[in-house]
């Protein structure tokens, strides 16, 4: 006859611990049902299942508890029956999920709501981890300083709809992003990302820089707060700013090219992508030039947007060129550019903060607003308003220690 055993050590990790168990449990022919371990500071959690003879049990427990002494751990035992097990088993098959956290810092209060909202849903947390570096105690406003756990979580929710607007709901009132997705393949096997550019990829909307060196920011501004107001749409607003740039020397688009304020963890964010093989695209409403000097800068594989009629004078007509990209354009730039690279819809990923980015964002199999305006982020299933655009790369399970310094990836995604 077999019994289960589950066999539960903590104390100071120590080097050779778990071969040291492994070695005793070998010589008894052993086998392994389930094991697990965290390490939280040097403090060592380690769960091992077993499934061992009747007639050998008792000695094994024996040398175990010695090995423990030794090394100076504790350890326990628990018996688990053959229908507390398979009751176990049966419970593998649910649905599991992601539930990302970030911030500059995360606090017991920030991690309760969330834990709250999972336990409401009827979901159970099967493990926790830390994505981000540990924080330093003596320069706690160290730059780019931030904090990211992961849940694991195990069942189906009751309401997946309302615990995501919950999650929205206190990510806003507490301060913190988050991500919840299902853990399935196409989680951890994204392939393209398409990022709009216009203060999502950079800190500014280059319309606006064109403007006031046209001398009609003022008039420019006032269009796109109306159609921000929902007062015209896309198209006609794009067409009536475009129109006041009419005069301009377009030799200006290159001094404002090499001043553009990149936003926060883009270097490392493109980085990363680039080392693991991502293909990139800006799908962008503003405009080519400025969407191709990005480009150029880190290697990005595609860029549509709009282009600026200039005149045999050197200057800017007033007109634009071609299709006006605008949010349905976004959107079937993205569902196209799946089709050519043959990537799954749901191995897709789209980052904007505008409205115009709404339709890609609802379309990818992630998206993603990044420090997004009201309408937008309230209808986003992620966000990102605590921490740079790096990061996306929690969202897709990163660890800050596979990253190196520059942001070059060191170990393959978990």
């Amino acid at each position: 006859m077999k019994e289960q055993i589950l066999i539960r050590i903590s104390g100071q990790d120590r080097v050779g611990l778990t071969a040291a168990v492994m070695s005793i449990l070998a010589r008894y022919d052993a086998q392994i049902l389930d094991i697990g371990q965290a390490d939280i500071h040097s403090s060592l959690s380690l769960g091992i299942l077993i499934r061992i003879s009747e007639e050998h049990s008792g000695q094994v427990m024996k040398e175990l508890l010695f090995k423990a002494t030794e090394m100076n751990v504790n350890i326990g035992f628990e018996p688990v029956s053959d229908d507390e097990y398979e009751a176990w088993v049966g419970r593998q098959g649910k649905n599991r999920f992601i539930l990302t956290l970030i911030g500059r810092s995360l606090s017991a209060r920030q991690i309760e709501a969330a834990a709250k909202v999972a336990t409401v849903q009827g979901l159970n947390i099967d493990s926790i981890r830390r994505l981000t570096g540990r924080m330093s105690l003596r320069n706690p406003a160290a730059k780019n300083v931030r904090a990211c756990i992961e849940f694991s979580l195990r069942g189906t929710p009751v309401n997946r709809e309302a615990m995501q607007a919950e999650l929205m709901h206190l990510s806003a009132e507490m301060g913190f992003d988050f991500s919840l997705q299902k853990d399935d393949m196409y989680r951890r096997m994204r392939r393209l990302i398409c990022f709009d550019m216009d203060s999502t990829l950079i800190q500014t909307e280059c319309i606006d820089e064109l403007a006031e060196r046209a001398g009609v920011g003022d008039q420019v501004r006032a269009i796109t707060e109306s159609a921000m107001r929902g007062e015209i749409d896309f198209k006609e607003s794009f067409t009536r700013r475009v129109a006041l740039l009419k005069g301009l020397d377009a030799s200006v688009m290159q001094e404002i090219a090499e001043h553009l304020p990149v936003t926060e963890g883009v270097d490392r964010l493109m980085s990363v992508l680039k080392t693991c093989g991502y293909k990139i695209a800006i799908l962008s409403g503003g405009f080519t030039f400025f969407g191709e000097y990005i480009q150029k800068r880190y290697g990005i594989d595609y860029v549509y947007a709009n282009e600026l009629e200039i005149g045999d004078d050197g200057k800017l007509t007033g007109r634009y060129v071609g299709e006006i990209v605008d949010g349905r354009r976004k959107a079937d730039l993205l569902k196209l550019i799946a089709q050519m690279e043959k990537v799954n819809m749901a191995q897709t990923i789209a980052v904007g903060d505008g409205a115009n980015d709404l339709p890609m964002l609802s379309e990818a199999g992630l998206g993603i607003a990044f420090h997004a305006k009201p309408r937008v982020a309230a209808n986003a299933r992620q966000s990102i308003n605590t921490v740079g655009i790096d990061g996306v790369l929690y969202f897709l399970g990163f660890k800050d220690s596979h990253l190196g310094e520059q942001g070059i990836l060191q170990a393959v995604q978990h």
